[in-house]
């Protein structure tokens, strides 16, 4: 966690339990008003069994896991991607 881009308190201890186990995250938000996701949110890159490696992670923790999503986001017209991104029911307590 650098300076420049701290993580959001309420889903720093997610990112980090992933991290632990290998998940190479890219962002993630806490949620809620005036964040930029409307949830608590993870992304990560990887092939695709990555995402059923990071569920099984979050499981095995406990973590309270919303959704698994593969997303391919439109830019300008193109399709990019695609990621993983692990939606979460509440922030960390």
């Amino acid at each position: 966690m650098s300076p420049e881009s701290p993580l959001d308190v309420g889903i720093a201890p997610f990112v980090k339990a992933l991290a632990e186990d290998g998940i190479e995250t890219f962002e993630s938000c806490q949620g809620g008003d005036g964040h930029a996701a409307p949830e608590p949110v993870i992304r990560f890159h990887g092939d695709r069994a990555e995402g059923f490696h990071a569920l099984a992670i979050a499981q095995r923790r406990d973590l309270p896991v919303a959704a698994l999503r593969r997303a391919w986001p439109v830019q300008d017209g193109e399709p990019t991607g695609p990621w993983w991104e692990l939606t979460f029911s509440r922030t960390a307590a």
